[in-house]
């Protein structure tokens, strides 16, 4: 998966939105606001591939966790999960 061109994130008023930008965007009229987690991984995939498994690594190496954490892989990977099933439903990302 990518991010799709012409979307930003940008700190409005504290928090993090999503911005369309460009034609290709314009009639883009929603709203996404992204917790400090879903903005880290934002940041991190712009003009690179990901999977599932590169958000949770992104997690972990963050959050400083491993599996001897109370936040293991298997939990990390679900959020991550989480974070891409949002992200296709707001139409920001493609397969």
């Amino acid at each position: 998966m990518k991010a799709k061109k012409g979307f930003k994130i940008r700190k409005v008023c504290g928090q993090n939105l999503i911005v369309a930008e460009g034609k290709e965007n314009i009639d883009f009229t929603s709203i996404i606001s992204m917790n400090e987690s879903a903005a880290l991984l934002w940041n991190e995939i712009q003009d690179k591939e990901f999977t599932a498994e590169t958000l949770a690594k992104i997690l972990m190496d963050n959050y400083q966790l491993d599996d001897t954490t109370p936040l293991p892989h298997s939990q990390a990977l679900e959020d991550a999960e989480c974070t891409i099933k949002d992200w296709k439903k707001a139409g920001i990302i493609e397969a």
